[in-house]
């Protein structure tokens, strides 16, 4: 394995200054956002952070669907081990990271369910294949193989050979931000931070140090 303490990258492609921001960090995130679509295929991937009861976090990869003034959007199993730690604490992290700009941005906010005719409206429009996948796969239970899975995207398949009806137990959720930081590399490690803090219905502004 190659020594990871000696690698290095220097950030140098861009900087950030307060001027640039926009009065709404939303607005500002779709700036973002649009620019890291056009450079990657999983710009919407992001690091979701839970805790569960005990105080123990938990994170994973998932994938933004919607962003909107209300807040930021994905859907899941509601049976899954981050539902039940979001059932424990509402309070969750989101982190996304897009290297080809040398950006980061951090989600501070809380966390609640997705209306039924939301979820339904997406999971209508999902692929066929994907809808059977949410009704075959007991997410985050221990299986004993994965022939197990298969066997029950192939009985579904059976059941349901046209019209796929949404699962009970999977759904959005839609986290509503309070912290949001935008983070540009800059070079030595001297980068930029803004972080964006909801105060009495506004956002206040701060720059922090790297």
């Amino acid at each position: 394995m190659k020594n990871i303490k000696h690698i290095r990258t220097d950030y140098q492609k861009s900087e950030l200054k307060q001027d640039d921001l926009s009065k709404n960090p939303i607005s500002f995130f779709k700036v973002w956002m649009d620019e890291a679509v056009q450079l990657s295929a999983d710009a919407n991937a992001f690091v979701l952070s839970t805790v569960d009861s005990n105080g123990k976090p938990s994170s994973r990869v998932l994938l933004l669907r919607d962003v909107s003034e209300s807040g930021f959007s994905f859907f899941t199993n509601y049976a899954s081990r981050k539902a039940q730690e979001i059932s424990d604490n509402n309070n969750v992290c989101m982190n996304f990271f897009w290297p080809e700009m040398e950006r980061q941005i951090r989600v501070n906010g809380t966390i609640t369910k997705l209306s039924e005719i939301e979820s339904d409206d997406y999971f209508n429009s999902r692929p066929y294949e994907s809808r059977i996948g949410a009704w075959s796969s007991p997410q985050s239970k221990v299986i004993d193989s994965r022939e197990i899975l298969e066997n029950n995207v192939e009985a579904l398949k059976k059941k349901y050979p046209n019209k796929v009806p949404r699962p009970e137990n999977w759904g959005g959720y839609l986290i509503q931000p309070h912290q949001i930081e935008f983070w540009q590399g800059r070079a030595s490690r001297l980068h930029d931070r803004f972080l964006y803090t909801l105060e009495n219905d506004c956002w206040n502004i701060e720059r922090l140090a790297p």
